[in-house]
């Protein structure tokens, strides 16, 4: 279903279970201990009296909050716990926003959830660009064939 990832995410993946400390078969509750026992050792509210300290721990801090959300992202689990809810979003929801930055496409749908799709390279986007149908084209050439994670929750616009 899924292209293996590309080398540079690959490599972000690496680095990101390097630095919490899992493997790639960790689960989410794994993945749960894991940060919040690193949250408790780097929090920069531990540390008040060392203010070059404080803000290596917020630093360190902020990068543990990003790899611990993308290695949740990309866990089977939680792509599972999405599945009904992504399929319907492709195949029944309009396209209502896409936005390309190096080789990781966004697209937006009217039923409020977004997608990111990493490793979609630049002729696959100007060919979705310049599709007919944008909707059916993302179904087919890009929503199944490319490693995706949710970004936003589910919110139906008013």
């Amino acid at each position: 279903m899924f292209r293996l990832f590309p080398a540079y995410f690959m490599k972000k993946i690496d680095d990101y279970r390097k630095l919490l400390g899992v493997n790639k078969t960790a689960t989410l509750k794994e993945l749960k201990s894991v940060y919040r026992s690193l949250m408790k050792d780097f929090h920069p509210d531990k540390i008040q009296d060392n203010e070059t300290a404080k803000a290596e721990a917020e630093e360190k801090s902020k990068t543990i909050i990003e790899a611990y959300h993308f290695i949740v992202s990309i866990c089977p689990e939680t792509w599972e716990s999405y599945k009904e809810e992504y399929t319907n979003t492709i195949s029944n929801s309009l396209i209502a926003d896409i936005e390309y930055k190096g080789v990781t496409l966004r697209i937006d749908y009217a039923d409020g959830n977004s997608y990111e799709y990493f490793d979609v390279p630049k002729n696959i986007f100007s060919k979705f660009i310049n599709a007919d149908s944008q909707n059916r084209f993302a179904r087919r050439q890009i929503c199944n064939a490319y490693v995706y994670r949710k970004v936003t929750s589910n919110l139906v616009p008013a």
